[in-house]
């Protein structure tokens, strides 16, 4: 009888006007519905190409990192592979981890990273390509960023931020990849979201 009384939880579909300004491109600050994923094409750690078909019927988790980066990439990094561990044997859900600074995290670079941490290929794909088409990604499909910057080598101030993605490319939720209560909630929500598909 509880069960009955208990409405299911649902998760929001984010539009830019429901997520911090800072974070979103000037021209989509009034889109109010219809926020997708843009298409992309970009290079993993194995120097295959990945697209939006990769992830197509899937759940994923989205972030923005660099290799270098000796303050919260890491703890993100790990958070991730925390994710791993509970999704690996789940063909529903995935991760996808892009690269801030392209021009220094090549493909044998993401490679080797991706082997000092325990990346699973086919799960989880670090992914390197064109700095523009990166940052506009970061900035215009996952609301992901502060600023496009000045020009300089980190002209992007990537946050701690994690995205929930679901199966229509819409963002489902965000989440501090630096924080362990965070993680355990998007662990949740991803289990609530695969509910919509059952």
């Amino acid at each position: 009888m509880y069960s009955i009384l208990t409405p299911k939880k649902v998760l929001p579909i984010y539009q830019p006007t429901m997520v911090n300004a800072e974070l979103v491109d000037s021209t989509l600050l009034d889109t109010r519905k219809y926020h997708k994923i843009a298409d992309f094409k970009l290079l993993n750690q194995n120097g295959e190409t990945i697209t939006q078909a990769t992830y197509k019927d899937k759940i994923y988790v989205a972030d923005f990192f660099f290799t270098t980066c000796k303050t919260i990439c890491p703890i993100m990094t790990d958070h991730m592979y925390k994710i791993q561990k509970e999704i690996k044997n789940d063909d529903e859900v995935m991760l996808l981890s892009h690269t801030v600074t392209p021009e220094i995290d090549s493909v044998a670079q993401l490679k080797k990273y991706a082997k000092l941490k325990g990346v699973i290929d086919g799960k989880w794909n670090l992914v390197t390509g064109d700095k523009k088409q990166i940052y506009e990604l970061a900035r215009k499909s996952y609301l992901a960023v502060k600023t496009s910057g000045d020009g300089g080598p980190f002209d992007m101030i990537h946050t701690e931020n994690f995205m929930l993605i679901d199966k229509k490319q819409q963002i489902r939720g965000f989440y501090d990849g630096t924080n362990p209560d965070d993680i355990s909630r998007l662990l949740d929500d991803i289990s609530t979201l695969k509910q919509e598909y059952q």
